[in-house]
């Protein structure tokens, strides 16, 4: 493989954006062991959050999959591949990116309950600061100033 080719393979595994679009491989095979990855990863984010007793496996899924990502990135990296396995490798690792952002995006909240739990948690602090601040009106003789 052309060093300029070695060099596009990386930029397209390492953009942003290369995920976009992208399917979850139907299945991989890690350390030898053949991974049903589309099905375990849909039968995960089906559930509004991880149960505790998932939480393990997810984040061992995880990093295995970070493991293979650099696995198969390494080969690329030093150029000890034909251009042919150099893009079959870099397609499989923007599949396994594409699962990972699945996989960590499923504690995330929604964009709508994050901002409702932000203006709870406001209104909370607007709260406190409200009675502290009466409070202190009304332990120092109604002046309204604090004393050092």
């Amino acid at each position: 493989m052309k060093e300029y080719e070695r060099k596009q393979l990386l930029e397209r595994v390492n953009r942003e954006s290369s995920t976009v679009g992208v399917e979850i491989p139907e299945s991989i095979e890690i350390q030898g062991e053949a991974i049903d990855l589309r099905s375990f990863v849909f039968e995960i984010k089906r559930r509004d959050s991880v149960p505790p007793g998932e939480r393990d496996r997810v984040e061992r899924a995880k990093r295995n999959l970070r493991r293979e990502r650099l696995d198969r990135l390494e080969p690329i990296e030093e150029n000890e591949v034909s251009r042919e396995e150099g893009e079959r490798l870099a397609a499989s690792i923007i599949g396994i990116d594409r699962a990972l952002e699945a996989l960590e995006g499923l504690d995330a909240p929604d964009p709508e309950t994050e901002a409702k739990r932000q203006e709870a948690a406001d209104q909370k602090r607007w709260m406190n600061f409200l009675q502290k601040a009466l409070g202190r009106e009304d332990a120092g003789g109604g002046s309204g100033r604090t004393r050092f």
